[in-house]
Order: structure tokens, then sequence, then C-alpha cells
């Protein structure tokens, strides 16, 4: 089992920046692929960025060269660095843990509760 929690939402201008981050307990963490998605109203939940349990990383076009992830296995922690923010990436942002590296969104097991991001123009 692992537990995931979220942190570091809220309102931004756009071309802004945040740190999100998803804490984890469990002694298995190092393990897990760690994903980040997104779900907008009224839209279904997409994936952003991921990162597997050995640093390979994943990213959707539309985030290319804008966001960044990154994990410290000692804290059971992942990092999404979101910098020149525009308005269309506000949504109510998830970390996942799953064990299937690239295999969609229905491979993430463990889910947060979520975090707010607000990026207004």
């Amino acid at each position: 089992q692992v537990q995931l929690v979220e942190s570091g939402g809220g309102l931004v201008q756009a071309g802004g920046s945040l740190r999100l981050s998803c804490a984890a307990s469990g002694r298995t963490f190092s393990r897990y692929n760690i994903g980040w998605f997104r779900q907008a109203p009224g839209k279904e939940r997409e994936f952003v960025i991921a990162i597997s349990w050995s640093g390979n990383t994943d990213y959707a076009d539309s985030v290319k060269g804008r966001f960044t992830i990154s994990r410290d296995n000692a804290k059971n922690t992942v990092y999404l660095q979101m910098n020149s923010l525009k308005p269309e990436d506000t949504a109510v942002y998830y970390c996942a843990a799953g064990s299937q590296w690239r295999g969609g969104i229905s491979s993430y097991d463990y889910w947060g509760q979520g975090t707010q991001v607000t990026v207004s123009s």
C-alpha cells in the first residue's frame, strides 16, 4: 500500500512558476513509477509527466520544456517543477503510483487527493 499526498498548489500569474510535491508513505516507494495527472473542469483526467523507479522520465507534449519531474527516494517525495505556466495549465493536479511504465492511466494503482493549480491571465 502507498498513500500519496500532494501539496504546493495555488494561484499564480501566467508566466510564473510553482513546485508541487507528492509525499508518499510506505517502504516500497522507491519501487514505484510516479506520475502526475491533471483534470480541468469538464475535461477528462490527462497525463502530464512521470518518473520511473529508475529515474526515466516521460512528458506530455504540452508541458515539454516547461515542466520537470524529480524524485528523492530518501524523502519518499516526488517534485513537479512547473515553469512558464499558462492559463490552460489550470486544473487539479494528482500524483499517482504504479508498477507499469508507460502503461497509461489505468496502470496507476494509488492516487493522491489532488491539489488545485490556477493560472491567471
